[in-house]
């Protein structure tokens, strides 16, 4: 053994047997008053983790169990500039003279607060929900995790609802994503919860975000590593509900000096359920539908990225993603025809119904950032998005009498292909100016779709093309952008305004040998978009937020396509191509107190509200289309408290209440209105031996969906059981336990009523591994906003 090892080893020893060491100290503001809650960490000179505490109301702090040493001493908190300093314990108790920390002359979001991140954290533009640091969120897939975000609610069809408004963007690292409906859904089951690092809900986007989406942003952030090395995770869920399914990812970080390499593989593969039963009352004939169906799905999301670090002020960067999905879906459908005056059965409509897709989703994104020591930044996207769906369904109908005899079928196959291509670029140009920073950008987008719609009439057993109803849909838009922001700050008070202005040139055509209306549809329209915040820091406790801002929703290519496409024999589905973009006007004022209770009072006013409306044709069919029904008034009223009631318990409350009201403007849409409570909750206990259980839960009272829908109360229960050791991260999670996420509503357009109710394989249980290996200390790679914004995500449509 050389010199040195006997020297390490006789260290080791003597620390063994060392008398553990205390140290107290207490940390004030610069008024001289303590400061509680900061993060206080204690590390190695090489940098590694000792112990981690937390000051008290008075802002004092004590560690034990210290061996004698030197470490280096870290002090953060939200607002204030972090404080490193080294300390050598020797004595028994160390007590140090009063630490005082500065406040910050950055914006929040600029703050790094070192220490284990809370569940939530609310700041004055945003929520941040992370992922990491929630139990139950381990073994979850996108869509589980979105339903656990503070705030947030998914209704039947996995819509998402922000402060009582659909039309949310949902994003993935600062770029949105490029599906929607079914498409989208797919792409979330197929994201791991441990490949998600945080989930941001911003519901006042300023003026650098696009002004598409009512509700705002939901932007996803995908786990980052820090430090130079390899690091690595592996996992797999299996989900046991009526069926098995699985989830499973891999994830690199590779951190060199001059480069940053990150892959993830995820995928989805299995089998769920669903059901959806629709009593309809048209005219003199009830309609009662009950629908079971099975779902099939492979779906695999691959991401690659690289940063190339050319200077300490240049970066050159480029991100390559794919999701490619294969389903299948299986229905059986059972339609009583009844006579509404005598109450006897005419016919029987049974549709088995069977449809086969598969979607390839491909982006590119190459990136330049530039950073002086002035505060001067420059940042240019360049987007390529290429999507594109084949889809194949065959729907037999077989009219029987009420012993089974049949009496007339009808056989059809659709083929459906779709091909989207999106074109994209953007440069962002920000500079200190006075107090304040001033930033600007310009960006263009192009999208091109082309939609093909197929008609085949089954003849003993031959496709024949129904040339009066097949067609083809091209679609090109192209929207031009440009915004102006200044952020400024002075004494406790912080401001931000922003003006966007967009244009949008569109053109669709329609072709189909048949005669037909609505051939071709031009728009050009210019719009406004203003955006304004004012923060006030009443004290260090207490803060005030006020924003504004003004968006729009442009309709999903599907929705603007006019073809039909037929659900069943007697029901369809047709686009409308005159489909105006709804506008809405947001105003928020919220509180927070000690940067964890958040209280905030909302109104925002919807024109052109656009809905799905289920309309009557003739006295059998009826058919599902997108329309202009009315004006939208939603109050909202939020309460969030991230709250920490001893050392093992951990809890999270967000309580909500809206009202929504709807003036119709189209004669058919009946002006209703409706007010909703809803809660989500969730306490964490830490247990003996890295064991952690968790109860969460939420609930949504009677609640209007889409307009149109009236839905009674839903709601979740979900338990959650984890263990770690060493590398390794075991849990069970039993989700929904007590079946009450199904819906049930009602609905009324016109002549037409319809009573439903619906849901799927929401009860079951989660069986979930992790593996981490590799370097601990993996260096973060940086953030960046694509250019690839609101095009993405209106491509694809319900299904």
């Amino acid at each position: 053994m050389n010199t040195r090892m006997l020297f390490f080893t006789l260290l080791l020893v003597v620390s063994a047997f060392a008398k553990a060491q205390t140290l107290k100290g207490t940390v004030i503001s610069e008024t001289q008053t303590p400061l509680p809650y900061v993060n206080v960490i204690i590390n190695t000179t090489e940098g590694t983790l000792v112990k981690a505490a937390i000051t008290n109301e008075q802002g004092a702090f004590t560690i034990t169990d210290l061996a004698p040493s030197t470490y280096t001493l870290m002090l953060s908190f939200v607002g204030y500039t972090t404080v490193e300093t080294s300390i050598t314990i020797t004595t028994e108790t160390l007590a140090l003279a009063p630490i005082q920390l500065q406040l910050a002359t950055e914006t929040l979001e600029e703050v790094t607060v070192v220490a284990e991140r809370p569940i939530i954290q609310v700041e004055p533009d945003k929520t941040i929900f992370n992922v990491a640091g929630t139990v139950s969120s381990a073994g979850n897939n996108g869509i589980e995790l979105l339903r656990k975000a503070p705030g947030v609610r998914l209704d039947n069809n996995n819509n998402v609802i922000v402060e009582g408004k659909t039309g949310v963007l949902i994003y993935i690292d600062g770029r949105q994503s490029f599906l929607q409906g079914d498409d989208l859904t797919a792409y979330l089951q197929s994201l791991q919860a441990d490949t998600i690092d945080s989930i941001e809900i911003i519901t006042q986007p300023s003026a650098r975000f696009d002004a598409a989406g009512n509700a705002g942003i939901i932007n996803i952030r995908l786990k980052r590593e820090k430090g130079l090395g390899t690091r690595g995770s592996v996992s797999s869920t299996v989900t046991v509900g009526d069926y098995m399914r699985t989830n499973n990812s891999l994830s690199l970080t590779s951190r060199l000096k001059k480069w940053n390499l990150y892959g993830t593989y995820s995928n989805y593969i299995g089998r769920s359920t669903g059901f959806i039963d629709l009593f309809r009352i048209q005219g003199n004939t009830i309609f009662d539908a009950q629908t079971d169906s099975e779902y099939d799905g492979f779906s695999n999301n691959i991401r690659f990225g690289t940063d190339h670090y050319v200077s300490k002020r240049s970066t050159l960067g480029a991100v390559l993603t794919a999701n490619l999905n294969d389903s299948e879906s299986r229905s059986n459908s059972r339609t009583p025809i009844i006579n509404r005056t005598t109450g006897t059965i005419d016919s029987i409509l049974r549709a088995p119904n069977r449809s086969e897709s598969n979607s390839v989703n491909l982006g590119m994104n190459f990136n330049y950032r530039y950073q002086d020591t002035t505060g001067t930044v420059f940042s240019a996207d360049v987007d390529y998005g290429r999507y594109t769906r084949d889809r194949l369904n065959n729907q037999p109908n077989f009219y029987v009498t009420p012993s089974g005899e049949v009496l007339n079928e009808s056989i059809t196959n659709q083929d459906t292909p779709i091909n989207i291509d999106i074109y994209a670029a953007k440069v962002d140009y920000e500079q200190k100016l006075g107090n304040g920073t001033f930033e600007t950008g310009l960006k263009a987008s192009k999208v091109r779709t082309d939609n093909t719609f197929d008609f085949f009439d089954v003849i003993n057993g031959m496709d024949v093309l129904n040339l009066n109803r097949s067609n083809e849909f091209l679609y090109d838009e192209k929207i031009y952008a440009a915004y102006a922001k200044y952020n400024a700050g002075t004494g406790n008070w912080k401001f931000q305004g922003g003006l966007r202005v967009e244009r949008t040139d569109s053109q669709g055509d329609l072709t189909a040998d048949s005669d037909t209306n609505n051939q071709s549809v031009s728009r050009t329209y210019t719009d406004l978009f203003p955006s304004a915040g004012v923060t006030y820091a009443l004290n260090r406790t207490n803060s005030f937020a006020l924003n504004y801002s003004r968006r729009i929703q442009r309709p999903n290519y599907q929705d603007l396509n006019p073809f039909e496409y037929q659900l069943d024999e007697l029901s369809f589905r047709r686009g409308n191509p005159f489909l105006q973009p709804q506008y809405t006007n947001n105003v928020k004022l919220s509180h927070t107190y000690k940067y964890t209770l958040t209280t905030s009072v909302s109104y925002s006013y919807v024109s052109d509200f656009f809905a799905q409306v289920t309309e009557a044709v003739g006295e059998t069919r009826n058919f599902l289309s997108t329309r202009n029904v009315a004006d939208q008034e939603v109050y909202n009223f939020s309460i969030s408290y991230p709250y920490k009631v001893n050392s093992w318990w951990n809890t999270y409350t967000n309580v909500y209440g809206s009202y929504s009201k709807y003036t119709a403007t189209n004669p058919a849409f009946i002006s209703t209105s409706q007010e909703t409570f809803g809660f989500y909750a969730q306490s964490t206990f830490t247990l003996p031996k890295d064991y952690k259980l968790e109860v969460s839960g939420w609930y949504s009272s009677p609640s209007i969906w889409g307009g149109t829908y009236e839905i009674k109360s839903l709601g979740s229960l979900n338990l959650a059981l984890q263990k770690t050791w060493k590398q390794w991260t075991g849990k069970i999670t039993v989700n929904d336990v007590l079946y009450t996420i199904p819906w049930e509503g009602i609905t009324q357009f016109g002549d037409l009523f319809i009573d439903g109710r619906g849901g799927g394989d929401t009860r079951n249980v989660n069986f979930y591994i992790q593996y981490t290996f590799g370097n601990n200390d993996v260096k973060n790679a940086r953030k960046r906003d694509g250019s690839l914004e609101d095009e993405k995500g209106r491509i694809g449509g319900r299904s």
